[in-house]
């Protein structure tokens, strides 16, 4: 059992970008320019990592239609999805991989309850044991629907971009030298990545792009 502090209220992102902003004067012009990050939780469970797994390379709209389809077909538990066929998914819009891919996900029969508890590792551990479920999902899981205040995900493109913005850095860091900065963040990575979204969609609207 893990005694992993969990994010909670914005009262625990405002902490947590507080002690960033005293580490490292950078974060401290992202707190002033952006505030602290907003508390993004979201549900556990199987339905959280299913939409994970539906969203993978699509748009939100599409994959939003698509979850759409799922509900209203009343595929939104395992043993629904095993015991639909692959046409009744396929309808649902799902691609013949990412059928697959929830069927794994159903039969894997993961504790949700006691992975709360778990120890960081042993959530990646048993997550990516699963078809379909790589380390970002699994991090990103840990990150919002745990509420786990020392995550960060390196994979994703957009903290990639933001750590480049803001450390003012030649090139977009890739997965292992963003993972190694931010070993410096800890206790409070969830929150870096909260402020690194955050100060890369200041920029972006300054820019005109979003």
């Amino acid at each position: 059992m893990t005694t992993a502090r969990i994010l909670t209220t914005p009262g625990c992102m405002a902490e947590g970008a507080a002690w960033l902003a005293a580490a490292d004067p950078a974060f401290g012009r992202a707190l002033e320019l952006c505030g602290p990050p907003p508390l993004r939780r979201r549900p556990d469970g199987f339905a959280a990592l299913f939409e994970a797994i539906v969203s993978q390379q699509v748009s939100t709209q599409a994959a939003r239609a698509i979850i759409g389809r799922v509900e209203a077909a009343g595929l939104r538990d395992p043993s629904a999805i095993a015991a639909a066929d692959d046409e009744g998914l396929r309808a649902c819009g799902l691609s013949r991989q990412k059928a697959r891919y929830v069927r794994a996900l159903a039969a894997a029969e993961i504790n949700y309850e006691a992975l709360r508890a778990a120890p960081l590792p042993e959530i990646i551990a048993i997550l990516t044991a699963v078809a379909g479920v790589g380390r970002w999902t699994a991090e990103i899981y840990a990150m919002f629907s745990l509420g786990r205040a020392d995550v960060f995900a390196p994979a994703d493109l957009a903290l990639q971009e933001g750590a480049r913005m803001l450390f003012e850095l030649p090139e977009r860091p890739r997965e292992p030298v963003l993972r190694r900065m931010a070993e410096r963040w800890s206790p409070w990575r969830s929150v870096a990545a909260g402020m690194l979204w955050a100060y890369y969609g200041a920029q972006k609207r300054r820019e005109g792009v979003m």
